[in-house]
C-alpha cells in the first residue's frame, strides 16, 4: 500500500503541510512532480482527507472549554439521530462522539467565560432532546494535543 517514500512525504507534509511542493520534495528527495502525484493518489486513495488551517479558539477570547458527558434515553426510537442533529446546530459544540456504554456521547464546548458557558447551557445545551443525564468537566490544561500520526 505505502511504501517508505510515501511515508516520507506523509511526514514532511503532516509537519508542514504550507510548504511549497518544491520545497517539500527537496526534504522527500524527490522531484516536484513525483511529489504532487503521489500526494494526488494518496488523496484518490483517501488517505489524504484535505489540508485545514488550525486555528487557536482562546486566541480569538474563547477561554473556557467544557467536557459534556451525555446519557440518552435509548427507549426513543431516534434518540441518537435528534440529538445529534441538534447538538450539530450549536456552534460552540467543537466535537462530539459517540460511545457503547454508560456514557452515550461526549461533547467538546468553548465558551468565552463562565458567563457565557452558563447562558449556553442552559439555553442550547439543556435544550437538546433526549438527555437523561448530563455530566460537565471543566477542561483546567490541555498537556497533549497532537494529530500527527507517527508514520
Amino acid at each position: 500500500m505505502l511504501d517508505d517514500t510515501d511515508r516520507r512525504i506523509l511526514r514532511q507534509y503532516q509537519a508542514t503541510p504550507e510548504a511549497p511542493f518544491a520545497e517539500l520534495a527537496e526534504r522527500c528527495g524527490v522531484t516536484a512532480t513525483t511529489l504532487a502525484r503521489r500526494i494526488e493518489r494518496m488523496r484518490e486513495a483517501g488517505i489524504v482527507r484535505g489540508v485545514r488551517g488550525v486555528i487557536d479558539w482562546s486566541a480569538l477570547g474563547y477561554s473556557v472549554e467544557v467536557s459534556l458527558r451525555v446519557t440518552l434515553d435509548k427507549s426513543a426510537p431516534r434518540s441518537f439521530e435528534e440529538f445529534l442533529e441538534a447538538a450539530r446546530e450549536v456552534p460552540e459544540v467543537l466535537e462530539i462522539q459517540t460511545f457503547l456504554g454508560q456514557v452515550d456521547v461526549r461533547m467538546s464546548i468553548i465558551a468565552r467565560d463562565l458567563a457565557h458557558y452558563q447562558s449556553l447551557y442552559r439555553e442550547k445545551l439543556l435544550a437538546l432532546p433526549h438527555m437523561t443525564d448530563l455530566e460537565a468537566l471543566m477542561h483546567v490544561a490541555r498537556l497533549k494535543s497532537d494529530e500527527t500520526l507517527p508514520l
